[in-house]
């Protein structure tokens, strides 16, 4: 059992890998006390007046209690994470980091300016942790390129990968979890998807192509693959695909 484990782990993509990993440290450190959850989350006061800018990262990584609504999200972050890195970006790392990175500053951007708006600063002042948002993300952009596969959840209903987005954010709702958290990982799915997809078809532009300082961090891609994959329509086949 443990070397299947092993196996599994190091079967995993380098970035899914590298996330998972120090979301489950991370996490776990809190749940002991070794780490405090106060000194990972985003504080807009302490990272401008202070200059902590880990907090910038160490808030997407903290999933805080580990519960039944932790163990989903820890699935879902490796299951989705792996298929994007492994099928939809293979051979694309710095494409795939370029996407999370671009998530984060989204999400992080979103939270900063709604916490300024009259009437919203209150909903987004709650918000100081967006692992769960990061993760609802990569769900969403995974379902777009996926709409027709069949799934099932927990076995008591069947649906289209489409929606699994809204039954996640159901599933949220139903143990206590905040909606506005899984929203906006939505919206950031959302984001990404029309601007790496939907724009280019319409204007023949790409407004997210990855710079040229990322890709150097991942300069072994070039050899993996000629040419790199883009979101298209599922072929007939797949459509009946469970």
């Amino acid at each position: 059992m443990a070397q299947a484990v092993e196996d599994w782990y190091k079967q995993m993509p380098i970035i899914t890998r590298t996330y998972l990993t120090a979301a489950i440290v991370t996490t776990v450190g809190c749940s002991l006390d070794i780490i405090s959850p106060f000194n990972l989350c985003l504080h807009p006061t302490l990272v401008i007046k202070n200059y902590q800018f880990w907090r910038l990262i160490t808030n997407f990584l903290f999933f805080r209690k580990m519960d039944l609504d932790f163990l989903f999200h820890m699935f879902f972050l490796a299951r989705y994470c792996k298929l994007l890195e492994e099928n939809s970006f293979r051979g694309r790392t710095a494409d795939f980091f370029y996407m999370l990175l671009f998530g984060a500053t989204f999400l992080t951007g979103t939270v900063l300016v709604g916490g300024m708006i009259p009437y919203l600063s209150e909903s987004f002042a709650k918000i100081i942790f967006l692992s769960n948002s990061l993760t609802l993300m990569m769900v969403y952009v995974w379902s777009k390129q996926n709409p027709f596969i069949h799934m099932s959840f927990l076995g008591l209903f069947t649906f289209t990968a489409a929606y699994l987005p809204w039954v996640l954010l159901g599933f949220s709702v139903f143990v206590g979890a905040s909606a506005w958290v899984d929203l906006l990982g939505m919206i950031a799915g959302h984001a990404y998807y029309f601007l790496e997809d939907v724009y280019p078809r319409m204007t023949g532009r790409r407004p997210l192509k990855t710079p040229s300082f990322i890709k150097a961090l991942f300069a072994d891609d070039v050899v993996v693959v000629a040419q790199p994959l883009r979101f298209a329509a599922p072929q007939v086949e797949e459509v009946h695909q469970d």
